[in-house]
């Protein structure tokens, strides 16, 4: 059986054009209405107006009196709750995650009738270094009602582990909607979206045998709302194995997008070498990257595959697929010939 696997020598091609997207943003728009419900089951405080302007603020850490400030300076261009009288009562709220009961939440001041707020209030948190290095920030906008039904304006989420903790400066981040993650403490690492296909051997019909062996196409459309590790987003690219084969054969990359935190890729990677059998046991394995000169940090992944723990009857830690994933592979190997698109989580690896 291992012998088989050694047999997986999945050759490698690249398409920089990619096809048409299709159905794409119609896919975005209900995942997000999906969540949009799935969220106000959660949460008292869940509005319904989109996220919409930018927030100034800077995190420092005082080592003397170990405490993390949050130094929350103002908001441009939020979104409008009131229509009728045309007005927002807006206030900054913070959580430390994945605990946020542990640390408590904190806020700013309400500021009345305005959509361009001046806060200029430090919010700040008895932590020591190393424990809120492991934390991320969430800093939300909220407009204050009276009856106590607040309505979300938008959110940032910072990952303090790689923040550039020299940067004491004020810098304004864009508003973004509402994550799982500050709701129910999910890991929220953003969404990939992409298409994968199945091309069996022998399948397109040409003599002799076209394609000789069989292939799987990947096409790495984008992903949206990856963790901000610098005032000017993030430098991310993405990498790809085919497992178990971890060569230099397996290997692809995509191009660094720089400075953004939805970066789009479209991107398609092809490998060969592949029979239908071959499906049960590999594993398409994405993982997202931050781009820097020492040491890439990395910031998220998917793994596509059955999810059986098993590959070639040998147990592995990488056959891990979660039930989305799992579902996604699935689709593919009953669809031969065709593009399955998905739009999936990233997670730690």
């Amino acid at each position: 059986e291992s012998d088989t696997a050694s047999e997986l020598s999945f050759q490698l091609g690249r398409h920089k054009k990619s096809p048409s997207t299709g159905s794409h943003s119609s896919d975005m728009a209900s995942v997000s209405s999906v969540s949009g419900s799935v969220l106000s089951v959660y949460s008292g405080d869940f509005g319904s107006v989109d996220a919409q302007g930018t927030v100034e603020f800077a995190l420092d850490y005082d080592e003397k009196n170990r405490e993390f400030q949050v130094h929350v300076s103002q908001c441009r261009g939020l979104a409008v709750v009131d229509e009728r009288k045309g007005r927002s009562d807006p206030y900054v709220k913070t959580y430390l995650l994945p605990d946020k009961a542990r640390m408590g939440k904190r806020k700013t001041s309400v500021k009345k009738r305005t959509v361009n707020p001046v806060y200029n209030e430090v919010l700040r948190y008895k932590i020591e270094k190393m424990v809120l290095l492991i934390q991320k920030l969430n800093l939300s906008v909220w407009h204050n009602d009276p009856l106590g039904r607040n309505s979300f304006l938008g959110e940032i989420e910072i990952d303090l582990a790689s923040w550039d903790w020299s940067n004491r400066k004020l810098n304004w981040y864009p508003l973004k909607p509402r994550s799982l993650s500050a709701v129910n403490g999910v890991d929220h690492r953003g969404v990939m979206s992409l298409s994968i296909k199945y091309v069996p051997p022998g399948s397109l019909g040409e003599w002799p045998r076209n394609p000789p062996s069989g292939e799987v196409h990947i096409w790495v459309k984008d992903v949206k709302d990856l963790l901000q590790l610098r005032p000017s987003g993030v430098d991310s690219f993405v990498k790809c194995y085919v497992l178990p084969d971890t060569s230099k054969k397996s290997y692809q990359k995509t191009r660094v997008i720089k400075r953004d935190t939805n970066p789009v890729f479209n991107h398609t990677i092809v490998y060969d070498g592949f029979h239908t059998e071959d499906l049960k046991d590999a594993c398409v394995e994405l993982t997202v990257w931050d781009h820097e000169k020492l040491t890439n940090h990395f910031l998220g992944g998917i793994r596509l595959g059955l999810g059986t723990g098993l590959s070639y009857g040998i147990s592995v830690d990488w056959m891990d697929s979660t039930q989305e994933e799992v579902a996604f592979w699935q689709e593919m190997m009953l669809a031969a010939n065709e593009w399955i698109e998905g739009l999936l989580p990233l997670r730690s690896l």
